[in-house]
């Protein structure tokens, strides 16, 4: 038996990830909230509770009024919203919206939107996982002002309890006995060690709330891999605590066997051979009898894997787990159903700027890149077509998976992983409770679908026959750096993969 352990070294240069996804806690969505085209950007708060930052462009001007919300995504909180918060509309942009919520809770969540315009009211719910990122320390200026005013209140809370056994019972202008003088030494050694007292109790206090709320800042969970010489891969989920609801409430066991299928799976897992970045694989792993996810592997290539693992709880929290794989070479098993990989050219000999990259199955792929310099932190809207081999936009592109196609977005040192689709960086489970609580979602009225060809949870139901050659998928770059994008398509049955590279300022 080769067993490979979960990566442990890792885990430190992940800690800031976000649950679904690592490295990057942004949210970015396309959809619908009625008959407006809404694209959303949410900048998730550093610390729960905190200030989200909301953006909102519509794809029409017709839009008047949009509101927002945050609310649980399930449970009885889920269909109590409070009053929303209007957001502001752009003096330069009038379709560009901007807000800011407060969220007060870890755990799954969403943002309610409700847009008004001239074709009446629309409502768009977009799931937020939330969680706390890192724990802030505090500025030196404030900390050096806070000390100084600690200083002067404890000074003058002792002198205040010495003049007042020495001089409260004098009459005015009398002066001090002796008798007096040494009652209020007393009283100033009395009041010193019971402000000193409280002090320590303070920071004691202070120290126990601050190690409370650093045990609860997240950390993507590990996964650990063991291989047989068969080419059979069990994964093992480690045990993992997280924080949910209230930030006072200590972190709970999370629950791996709740676990609900997004686009028809319980498990997405993706292989990348580092550092080249030349192997990748997505792959479906199903649970065993005991619980626990195997998959007998295709024919891997050589090397060590870094391991991201996709799984979406009960709730609709969305976890990306972390883990490392060293694989010998074997012979491996056809890839079957929805798996897929490729094997391309490595990260540091492809040229960062390549638009267009060749099909399998003949054609290609172009992205229709800006030409202005990727920046990160930014909103974009990732535009891809496909062309036949005739450079004709192709006719044979059919849903994977329930979706016009999946693209995995990885930085060169492993530090960012996403897993996204043309509605964006949501888990799509958790986007179809949120989307089921709306009004009109349960008749299928017109508008309350996420987007064009969505399809629903399992990935299995409402898939159109034919997928448009034009895709796109909006998210942003969370930190500078050179990445590799894997998009994948299915074209008359198979399904393929594009590999493209750019560097992000």
């Amino acid at each position: 038996m080769i067993r490979v352990s979960a990566v442990l070294i890792f885990s430190l240069l992940f800690s800031l990830g976000a649950a679904a996804h690592v490295g990057n806690p942004d949210i970015y969505m396309e959809g619908y909230a009625g008959p407006y085209l809404l694209y959303v950007t949410i900048r998730m708060p550093q610390v729960i509770p905190g200030v989200a930052e909301i953006e909102i462009r519509s794809e029409s001007p017709d839009v008047r009024e949009i509101r927002v919300a945050p609310m649980q995504l399930t449970g009885p909180g889920s269909k109590l919203a409070p009053t929303p918060d209007i957001a502001r509309r752009s003096a330069a942009d009038p379709q560009f919206f901007t807000g800011s919520l407060w969220l007060m809770e870890f755990g799954s969540l969403q943002v309610h939107i409700e847009a008004d315009g001239k074709r009446g009211p629309g409502e768009l719910a977009v799931p937020v996982p939330a969680i706390a990122q890192r724990t802030l320390p505090m500025q030196r200026p404030l900390g050096l002002t806070l000390a100084a005013l600690m200083l002067l209140l404890t000074l003058g809370l002792i002198s205040i309890a010495a003049a007042a056994v020495r001089e409260g019972a004098l009459e005015p202008g009398a002066t001090p006995k002796f008798e007096n003088r040494r009652r209020a030494r007393i009283a100033t050694a009395i009041a010193s060690v019971l402000v000193i007292a409280l002090l320590f109790i303070g920071w004691k206090w202070w120290r126990a709330e601050a190690a409370r709320y650093e045990a609860n800042v997240y950390t993507p969970p590990e996964i650990g891999a063991v291989l047989d010489p068969s080419g059979r891969l069990a994964l093992e989920q480690k045990p993992t605590r997280m924080a949910l609801g209230s930030s006072r409430r200590p972190a709970q066991p999370v629950d791996f066997k709740l676990l609900i299928p997004d686009h028809g799976h319980l498990m997405h897992l993706f292989l990348v051979r580092l550092p080249a970045m030349d192997s990748f694989w997505h792959l479906h792993p199903e649970r065993d009898a005991n619980g626990e996810f195997a998959e007998r592997l295709p024919p891997v290539p050589p090397g060590h894997y870094q391991i991201f693992a996709d799984v979406v709880l009960k709730s609709g929290f969305p976890i990306t787990l972390i883990g490392q794989l060293d694989v010998p070479g074997f012979a491996g098993q056809p890839l079957t159903g929805d798996d897929c990989g490729i094997v391309a050219t490595p990260l540091a000999q492809s040229a960062a700027g390549e638009i267009a990259f060749l099909l399998p199955g003949g054609g290609r792929m172009v992205w229709e890149r800006p030409q202005t310099p990727l920046r990160a932190n930014t909103a974009l809207l990732f535009r891809f077509h496909v062309e036949d081999r005739d450079g004709k936009p192709a006719r044979d592109l059919e849903p994977y998976m329930g979706m016009a196609a999946h693209a995995e977005i990885i930085r060169s040192d492993a530090a960012v992983f996403a897993h996204v689709h043309p509605a964006g960086s949501v888990s799509m489970a958790a986007l179809d409770l949120a989307q089921a609580r709306l009004p009109g979602a349960a008749t299928g009225a017109p508008g309350t679908a996420p987007m064009n060809g969505m399809a629903t949870m399992n990935g299995l139901e409402a898939q159109p026959e034919h997928v448009d050659p034009e895709i796109s998928f909006p998210y942003g770059f969370p930190k500078p750096g050179l990445y590799r994008l894997f998009v994948q398509i299915k074209r008359s049955g198979e399904i393929e993969t594009a590999v493209f590279d750019t560097i992000v300022e």
